[in-house]
């Protein structure tokens, strides 16, 4: 049995907010990165972006982070190079915030060098956190059990998240 947690329309709303918060936060930068975790993560930091083109003048840069989920000490690669977002401002951006494993360890990979101004984004926070890791900007925080399990679909027309 599943639960719809957000239809289409509602994602739609919260990454438009998203959007505009991290333009407010961004405002007077001419660059950001956003770096989506792949793969839901990716296509969520695309979406934002599409929404920050249309209402900011700021260069977006998109950055695709591969990270082991299972194995997060294994090397994590990402789509530009490192001089791509060296003193730059990055958003991390990823689906659902779980543990917090997948986040931290991709904080991590981005503080190996300099960075201008670094932020969060997810659109489920579950509320179930191993690490001391946040979401600066999130679409939804959740109270779930353990034994629940909160999944993403995007899908054209059709995006939606439910509960397992």
């Amino acid at each position: 049995m599943t639960n719809i947690i957000l239809n289409h329309q509602e994602i739609e709303h919260k990454i438009r907010r998203i959007a505009y918060q991290i333009y407010e936060t961004f405002a007077e930068e001419d660059e950001v990165v956003l770096a989506g975790i792949a793969s839901n993560g990716f296509i969520l930091a695309q979406k934002i972006g599409q929404v920050l083109n249309e209402i900011s003048d700021c260069q977006i840069t998109l950055c695709e982070v591969k990270i082991d989920k299972t194995n997060p000490f294994k090397p994590i690669t990402t789509s530009v190079t490192e001089e791509a977002y060296k003193n730059k401002c990055i958003v991390l951006v990823d689906d659902v915030l779980n543990s917090g494993t997948t986040l931290i360890y991709g904080v991590k990979h981005f503080l190996n060098v300099p960075v201008k101004k670094f932020k969060t984004v997810v659109l489920i926070d579950r509320n179930h956190k191993k690490y001391p890791v946040k979401a600066d900007f999130k679409g939804i925080s959740l109270s779930t059990s353990l034994k629940e399990h909160v999944q993403v679909v995007f899908e054209a027309n059709n995006d939606h998240a439910y509960l397992v």
